[in-house]
């Protein structure tokens, strides 16, 4: 695996300022592949496992809570919106919630207890014992994902964690953790956004809603 300085070497013009669009498009293909087949060939068995947990989880009533920060707010809703609403085709909804959705209960957490928090205080009010939390960091060690899967254990959720590399601080606080074997934040996203489809349409078919 190639460390994050190198990666993002990679993308940056020469010193004379001069930029190669071809040279920045084989570049960024080439990464892209190299990642995608990595994980292709070591995350099967995790995906398919979190279908299993999902499975179980919204079959006696309960729902799937995403949380993550920037891109990975961005992604926790792409996927959480592809269960609620659809991926393929027409069917049943899925229970799930992104909970960096509400801008007024973050902000308000953020300004009275610290950023930190935001995630944790939502888990408190929205979820249930029986839940599957799943936070999402690119390098795994985010405060307020951290906070928010404690949070979530101590409630008697199920957790999985999303990120690359060895996962940082977050696997001693996950039932279930997917790596992306990358340290790129970007690379990480896209392999992020990519099993996110795979976990959602396996789920679909597992339930039978299509």
């Amino acid at each position: 695996m190639v460390d994050l300085e190198t990666k993002q070497a990679e993308f940056h013009p020469d010193k004379a300022g001069n930029f190669d669009p071809k040279a920045y498009w084989e570049e960024y293909t080439s990464a892209h592949m190299r990642v995608a087949k990595e994980t292709f060939e070591t995350q099967m068995d995790t995906i398919i496992k979190m279908v299993d947990m999902a499975e179980e989880v919204i079959k006696r009533g309960n729902k799937v809570l995403f949380f993550g920060n920037g891109g990975s707010a961005a992604d926790s809703q792409h996927i959480a919106a592809e269960m609620a609403v659809k991926l393929y085709q027409e069917r049943s909804p899925i229970a799930a919630l992104a909970l960096s959705l509400d801008s007024s209960a973050l902000t308000a957490t953020g300004n009275d207890y610290g950023f930190d928090q935001i995630y944790q205080r939502q888990i408190r009010a929205l979820g249930y014992a029986g839940d599957l939390a799943v936070g999402l960091s690119t390098s795994g060690n985010s405060p307020n994902i951290l906070n928010g899967l404690k949070k979530a254990r101590r409630m008697d959720m199920q957790t999985v964690g999303w990120s690359g590399a060895t996962g940082g601080k977050m696997p001693p606080l996950c039932d279930l953790m997917l790596l992306i074997p990358e340290t790129y934040p970007g690379r990480i996203q896209e392999m992020h956004i990519t099993l996110g489809h795979m976990f959602v349409g396996m789920l679909e078919q597992r339930l039978g809603l299509v």
